[in-house]
C-alpha cells in the first residue's frame, strides 16, 4: 500500500477547516495533519466538549480525508525557551497569562501533555511539534559558553519533558519533534545529545523534515539512517541555498521571501532536497506512515502549490522492493 499523502495545515489555519478540507480533498490528498489552532483542532475543547474530535474527523470523513497526526508546534516551543514577547503572538491567551517566564513554561507543558490526551481521544498516535531550546541563544560560542553552560540546557530540557514524554508514553503517544534550528536538537549530534539527556526515553522521536537540514550542509539522509526507529513522522518541504558571496545561511535578518537571503524555503521539487533519497531510506526502514506536505514558499501562490505538491509525492513514492533487480538470472529461483 502507498503511504498517505497528507498536508500539514499550520500554515493554513487562516482558512477555516471545512474549507481547507474540501479543497485538499480536490487537490487529491489523503488526509489532513491537524494544526492545534485555528479552528482546526483545540486541545481544550478536545477535552472538554463530549463529542468534538469525532466531529472533527467526520467533518473530514465527509470530503473523504483521515488524520493520522496532530501537530502543536507553538505551544510546544514555550516550554523550554526563554520567554519573551514573541510568545505573546504564538500561544493562546490562557498558557500566555500574566507572561512570566516560570508561568508560561508551566502552562506550556500541562497543555503538551493535554495534546496527548487530545491525540488519544482523535485516535491517532503521533503529535509533532517543537520543544524550544534553553541554549539556542548560546549557539554561537561568544561572549565564552562553557560546556558546563551547554549541559545545564540539556539537563534543564529533560527536566521539563520527561514529565511530559511519560504522559505521552502512558497514552499510548509518540512525540515526534521536528529537528530544526531554535529547538533543542537541529542536527544528528543535538538530537544525539538530547536522547542522551532523556535516558533516551521511549516515547521522543523526531518529525523528519528535510527542508531545516538541506541548508545546513547536512545529508537529510543519515538522519534516517542514524536514529531510524526514532522516525515517527515525515514532513516533504524543500528548500535551496542561493549563496552567491554577498549572503550567508545565517539568513542576514531578512525574511523568507526575501531575494537576498542565502537560503529559503521552496515548494517540493523546486529545491536541493534529494526526495528519491529519502524514499529509498524510508523504504530501508519499514516507515510507512504519512507523507505531509508542509507547504511554504513565498514566491508561490500557495494554492497552486499545494495541488502540484500533492502530485509531486504521489509521483516519487515507490514501494521497496522484495528482491535483487537481477533475480531473474539466479538460477536457484528458477
Amino acid at each position: 500500500m502507498p503511504r498517505p499523502v497528507t498536508m500539514f495545515t499550520g500554515q493554513w489555519a487562516d482558512m477555516p477547516l471545512r474549507e481547507l478540507a474540501r479543497k485538499a480533498s480536490e487537490w487529491g490528498y489523503d488526509g489532513l495533519e491537524l494544526a492545534c489552532w485555528g479552528d482546526h483542532f483545540e486541545v481544550d475543547r478536545a477535552l472538554s466538549e463530549d463529542g468534538y474530535c469525532q466531529r472533527q474527523l467526520d467533518l473530514l470523513g465527509e470530503f473523504g480525508l483521515g488524520c493520522f497526526a496532530i501537530s502543536n508546534h507553538l505551544v510546544g516551543q514555550a516550554v523550554s525557551d526563554p520567554i519573551d514577547e514573541r510568545h505573546k503572538a504564538i500561544v493562546p491567551e490562557r498558557i500566555w497569562g500574566d507572561g512570566s517566564e516560570a508561568g508560561v513554561q508551566q502552562r506550556a507543558a500541562q497543555e503538551m501533555i493535554d495534546t496527548a490526551h487530545a491525540a488519544q481521544k482523535l485516535g491517532v498516535g503521533v503529535v509533532n511539534g517543537f520543544t524550544g531550546s534553553p541554549i539556542w541563544h548560546k549557539l554561537y560560542f561568544f561572549p565564552p559558553t562553557s560546556n558546563e553552560d551547554i549541559e545545564r540546557g540539556y539537563q534543564r530540557f529533560a527536566e521539563q519533558w520527561k514529565p511530559i514524554f511519560d504522559a505521552y508514553q502512558a497514552a499510548g503517544i509518540g512525540f515526534a519533534l521536528e529537528v530544526h534550528p531554535t529547538e533543542i536538537a537541529y542536527d544528528i549530534v543535538t538530537f544525539e545529545h538530547a536522547l542522551d539527556a532523556l535516558d533516551h526515553h521511549p516515547a521522543f522521536g523526531i518529525n523528519f523534515d528535510p527542508s531545516h537540514l538541506i541548508w545546513q550542509g547536512l545529508d537529510p539522509v543519515k538522519l534516517i539512517n542514524a536514529f531510524p526507529e526514532r522516525i515517527f513522522h515525515v514532513h516533504v518541504k524543500d528548500a535551496a541555498t542561493t549563496l552567491d558571496g554577498t549572503n550567508s545561511i545565517l539568513g542576514g535578518h531578512l525574511g523568507f521571501g526575501d531575494h537576498r537571503r542565502g537560503w529559503d524555503f521552496r515548494s517540493p521539487g523546486h529545491g536541493d532536497v534529494d526526495f528519491g533519497g529519502i524514499i529509498r531510506a524510508l523504504n530501508r526502514i519499514g516507515y510507512e506512515g504519512p507523507l505531509s506536505v508542509e507547504w511554504e514558499d513565498s514566491a508561490m501562490d500557495r494554492e497552486h502549490g499545494a495541488e502540484e505538491a500533492c502530485a509531486f509525492v504521489h509521483s516519487i513514492d515507490f514501494p521497496a522492493s522484495g528482491r535483487a533487480f537481477d533475480a531473474a538470472f539466479d538460477k536457484e529461483d528458477q
